[in-house]
Order: C-alpha cells, then structure tokens, then sequence
C-alpha cells in the first residue's frame, strides 16, 4: 500500500486489522460484503449514554480527555454496529490547544476572546511549527494523539476515521468571532482585504492539517475534513478564497494512505472545486440525490451520503423508503458509504439510528 512505510508498526493500516474492513473498501471504490454506513454527529448528542458521560465537563474539556473522548468515539460503534468511528473533537480544539482564547458556550458555539480582523491579528497568531518537531503545538497535540491510541485499541477490525474543520469554517469563526448566520465579515474581508484573508486561511489550513495528521499516525485510518460554512460561498469565491486552504489541509496527509472524504453543509453546488481541492471520496448533502452527484463528478469519486437528517422522525415506512432510494442512487457511484447528508439532531431517537443500520446491513 502506497505511503504505509510512512505509518508505525503499530497503525491499524499496517497491522492488517481494517484489512477487511467494508468501509475501506468502500471509500476505496470497491464493493465490500455489505454497504458501510456511519453518522456525522454520531458520537454525541443525541445518546444518553453519551449525555452521562460528559456531565460535570465541558465540551472542550471532554474532547481533551484522552479516555473520555475515546469513550464518547466508541460508544455510538458499540449501540449501533457502524461500521466506522468518527473522532470524537470539535472544530476549534487545534485553534484551542495553539494557545487562541476560544471556548465553546452552551446555547451559542464558539466564541473567541479577539476576532482576527488585521494583518496584525493574523501575525500574533500563536506559531504552528511543523509535524512531529517537538514544539509547542505539536506538544499540545499529544492529548489527541493519545485519544486516537486509546480508541483504535478498543475498535478492533472497525477503523477510525479522523476529522478536522476545514481552513474556511475555522477562519468565518474567528473573524466573527461566533457563530454567525450568513458569515458577511468573512465574505467581506476575503474581498476587500484579500491579503489577510490569506495570511488567516493559511494558518488556520496549517491548523487543520497538523491536527488530521496527528490524528492518522496515531491510528485513524481515514480522515474528514468539514467544512461547515463553505456551502455560503459561491462557486468563483470557493475557488479563489478557500479551495486553496482546503487544499493544504489535505495535502497535509496526501503522503499517508488513507482516504480523504471532503464535506459541506448545503455545498452541493461545491461539489466539483471541493473534489479538486485532493478529496478521494466526496460527502454529498440531503438537497442533492447521489446518482446526479456521481454523473457531475464525471463517476470518478465514491460518494458518502445523503440520508435527509429530516426523515429521522419520520414513520417507519417513509424512512424505509427513503433509506433505499439513497441505497439504489448512491450504487451508482463507484463506491457508497451510507451516511446522514448532516449531523445527527439532537433530538434523534437512537432507535431510528439502529433502524437505518440494520436496514442498510441487510438490503445494501
């Protein structure tokens, strides 16, 4: 396997033990033995087990703790049977651990002590060194290292899929400062201060791309870059102002061989820059059915998707439905890994979780 040299002995990837795995297979563009699925969002949230495991810590706190953010990636695995885990974290924690004063507010999301609005900003910017050079960031990021060991021993033959923001989310935020309904100051400053929207989208790409990285030699074997808030974006402003940092984050694990799935909310009209930007397999949300997904990406790409997060509440039978039209349209891809075209609802019944699984293992 090209680039495995580049992994320790020890990796799940070189150690044989996700050789069979479907969902390799899948994002391989292979047919494996049953269509794989797993859940955006699914290691949290919605699961009491999840609830009780994070109370008394916040979310930053939990994602920092080794054995607890490996407890909360392994438990949706164990209640459902997916076939993969997502790592449990949150977008900023590498902006957190760099040192950038960031926390999470209940009810709000991410909100940031300074917005970067300034070339001056971009420059005080903690420094992000490079992989595995002993330095700060690299020191910081031993929790997540730690983490990823912890889950991958307990995973078995299911692999771990890492994930990171993507470089245009993590820099809308910190312009922001917060959450924001339309991202106007990020659209604003991309355009009439180019050259800090670079400087920014630079480091946060350098951030994203360190943190995927850490996550694969430590045993994750795929990654996800999310990019929340691109599908903002029209396609020339994606191309000229936040493909290129998608870009770099990804190239930051294009010598290690693991697949590289690229997602944004509501980017369907995204979906062939996103590609281009080093994607092995494209995430494709709920507005756009996959069999036309596939023939705009000229079939050259697996796809992952699209169950509408919507039908969750739905009767059994209209989910059902649902479930396998997304079943026959994503067959026509060259690779399908079944998953919601969003995150997990809060609100979700697990129950209806456990359904789709068991419906995709049987019928896909």
């Amino acid at each position: 396997m090209e680039g495995v040299s580049a992994l320790p002995a020890s990796h799940p990837l070189v150690d044989g033990r996700v050789a069979d795995a479907p969902l390799l297979a899948a994002l391989k563009g292979e047919r494996p033995s049953h269509r794989p699925v797993w859940f955006m969002r699914q290691a949290g949230r919605s699961l009491p087990e999840y609830l009780e495991a994070r109370r008394g810590t916040t979310m930053l706190e939990s994602c920092l703790t080794p054995a607890l953010a490996a407890e909360i990636t392994l438990q949706p695995v164990r209640r459902y049977g997916v076939d993969a885990g997502i790592f449990f974290s949150d977008i900023v924690v590498p902006m957190k651990v760099a040192g950038v004063g960031v926390e999470i507010a209940a009810g709000v999301g991410p909100v940031f002590e300074r917005p970067i609005r300034t070339m001056a900003d971009v420059e005080a910017l903690p420094a992000l060194g490079e992989a595995g050079d002993g330095g700060a960031f690299d020191a910081s990021l031993e929790p997540i290292r730690e983490a990823v060991r912890l889950t991958v021993a307990e995973l078995g033959g299911t692999p771990l899929i890492g994930f990171a923001g993507a470089p245009f989310t993590l820099a809308a935020y910190m312009v922001e400062g917060r959450p924001s309904r339309d991202h106007l100051g990020a659209r604003r400053l991309m355009i009439e201060a180019p050259e800090v929207w670079d400087a920014l989208t630079a480091w946060t790409s350098r951030a994203a791309g360190l943190f995927l990285r850490a996550q694969v030699l430590a045993g994750a074997s795929a990654v996800q870059l999310f990019d929340s808030w691109a599908g903002s974006l029209a396609a020339a402003d994606y191309e000229a102002h936040c493909r290129p940092g998608s870009a770099a984050a990804l190239a930051a694990v294009e010598d290690l061989p693991v697949p590289r799935i690229h997602f944004a909310a509501h980017g369907s009209h995204l979906l062939r820059p996103m590609a281009e930007a080093g994607a092995t397999v494209m995430g494709v949300d709920y507005r756009l059915p996959l069999d036309e997904a596939s023939r705009l990406l000229g079939g050259a790409y697996p796809l992952q998707g699209n169950i509408d997060p919507a039908r969750l509440g739905a009767p059994a039978e209209v989910l059902e439905a649902h479930v396998l039209d997304v079943l026959a349209r994503g067959a026509e891809a060259p690779g399908h890994v079944v998953n919601l075209g969003h995150g997990v609802p809060p609100e979700t019944d697990p129950d209806q979780l456990q359904r789709i699984v068991d419906l995709v293992h049987t019928r896909g």
